[in-house]
């Protein structure tokens, strides 16, 4: 019985040991296959070296400075045109400002910007005497009085009353001119003139309204 029972648990450990050996995982071994390379190959792009026309300075590079760029003519204005000085612009504005004033306050010039010619005259007579007075307001107006280019007379404030000036008649032409030098504060230079002769005659008469710098003039022929 006891062989029995020995020879029983003997069988069972044979098959235990087998069955163990049996059930361990076998390993196995692939070998290696070398993979095809795909059809479609992909390129890493890696950023490009800066190109560079350089010059060498002291050893270090130093970019060239590209000669294709272009740089424009005229300087950009948001108004497509340049302007002369504000300055200068700015006291134009305020001198026709000025003047405008002036002529709505009755001050601006009225009186002629060019010279004023009176007609000529004939006279035997040895002298005239020039006669001369302010008509309008007595406002400081001064002028000189030429003759033949020559200053007799180089200052006169003209007054409401008449001055007078005796000349001596050159043989042939006297030119006779009234500068005005000014045109006072009651714009402009205003005047009423007589040419009378030795003899008392009114050789000519009339009256100017002159800008400053301008003549007035008559011509008396000698006989």
């Amino acid at each position: 019985m006891k062989r029995f029972f020995l020879l029983f648990i003997l069988s069972f450990l044979a098959l235990s040991g087998y069955g163990q050996i049996d059930n361990e995982k076998k390993s196995i071994i692939i070998p290696a296959v070398e993979s095809k390379k795909d059809s479609a190959s992909v390129n890493v792009l890696l950023p490009a070296s800066p190109k560079t026309n350089s010059n060498k300075l002291n050893g270090l590079s130093v970019p060239r400075v590209s000669t294709n760029m272009e740089t424009p003519k005229k300087e950009f204005s948001m108004f497509g045109e340049t302007f002369g000085n504000p300055g200068e612009q700015y006291e134009g504005r305020l001198n026709k400002q000025t003047k405008n004033i002036e002529v709505e306050a009755g001050l601006g010039s009225k009186g002629s910007k060019t010279d004023q010619y009176f007609g000529d005259f004939k006279s035997k007579s040895e002298y005239v005497r020039l006669l001369f007075r302010d008509f309008g307001l007595e406002d400081g107006d001064i002028i000189s009085i030429l003759v033949n280019d020559e200053t007799i007379q180089p200052r006169i404030l003209l007054t409401n009353g008449y001055k007078s000036v005796k000349l001596t008649l050159l043989d042939g032409f006297n030119k006779i001119d009234f500068l005005a030098l000014n045109e006072g504060y009651s714009l402009p230079n205003t005047a009423e003139f007589q040419v009378i002769d030795d003899k008392g005659i009114v050789l000519a008469a009339n009256q100017w309204n002159l800008s400053a710098g301008v003549k007035a003039t008559i011509i008396v022929v000698k006989e």
